[in-house]
């Protein structure tokens, strides 16, 4: 695993809605460009303006029509700041090493292709408290967008992202260091069952295709959720939340 790092493709990122805006700017003002903001939203934002008067950038009271053209969504929430996009690294095994002596649990994500669903897992993931979500430098699987900040409500500035070339390599390098479980919609078992005092790592398939054939023989175990039946699964980003909510469990973690 070497140390190579991607760039998002835009100059730049917009990102929208006043918890995301403000979760930016608690976590990573430095990143801030430009501010935006309707009549609405503006009460909301004096602390933000004054920052942003201070650091002489730019920051507009402008009507919801430009905000729509900004953002280029009507689900900007009443306001809309820009920012320097992200970079993603992939990770060493190094890192690998020093977040499983840490306990962390890992998130990877197997060509989840919508961005919607890539935003509600982030979300998931920050509230739960894991900080690390891999995916791969796969032609199917979403990296984050506009769209994902969004839906994300924040949880982006708590969750890095992280990309690999080639997703069932990755897991069987991390074995060593964690146990991998894969999400599978049939044929799993229904618990995380001993993770044997390693960390876990959970693994979420792609929305219509599920885990490929290559990642399920990397997982150590496959996990499936039961329910009565009436649908055949659920939507992926809600089983990354229950899968979340059962590793902490499992682990002892503190869980409010």
């Amino acid at each position: 695993m070497g140390q190579k790092v991607r760039v998002m493709h835009s100059k730049e990122l917009v990102i929208c809605g006043l918890k995301a805006v403000r979760s930016r700017f608690e976590v990573d003002s430095d990143s801030v460009k430009r501010l935006f903001f309707n009549r609405a939203t503006a009460v909301h934002v004096g602390d933000l303006c004054r920052w942003m008067a201070q650091e002489r950038l730019v920051y507009r009271c402008v009507e919801s029509e430009e905000l729509e053209r900004i953002s280029g969504s009507i689900h900007h929430g009443g306001i809309v700041v820009v920012v320097e996009p992200p970079e993603i690294r992939t990770p060493s095994l190094n890192d690998v090493r020093h977040w499983s002596l840490q306990g962390e649990t890992l998130l990877l994500l197997d060509r989840i292709s919508n961005v919607h669903n890539l935003g509600a897992i982030i979300r998931s993931a920050a509230f739960f408290g894991v900080t690390k979500l891999v995916i791969p430098d796969h032609p199917q699987a979403a990296f984050p967008t506009e769209a994902t900040y969004r839906v994300a409500e924040g949880g982006l500035d708590h969750v890095e992202v992280l990309c690999v070339d080639h997703l069932a390599g990755f897991i069987r390098a991390i074995r060593p260091f964690y146990f991998v479980v894969g999400a599978a919609t049939r044929g799993g078992k229904p618990d995380l069952g001993r993770m044997i005092g390693r960390p876990c790592a959970i693994v979420l398939g792609n929305e219509e295709q599920g885990l490929s054939p290559e990642v399920i023989s990397a997982c150590e175990q496959l996990m499936t959720l039961q329910g009565v039946g009436r649908v055949e699964s659920l939507n992926v980003s809600a089983t990354a939340a229950i899968l979340l909510w059962e590793t902490a469990r499992a682990r002892g973690q503190s869980v409010q």
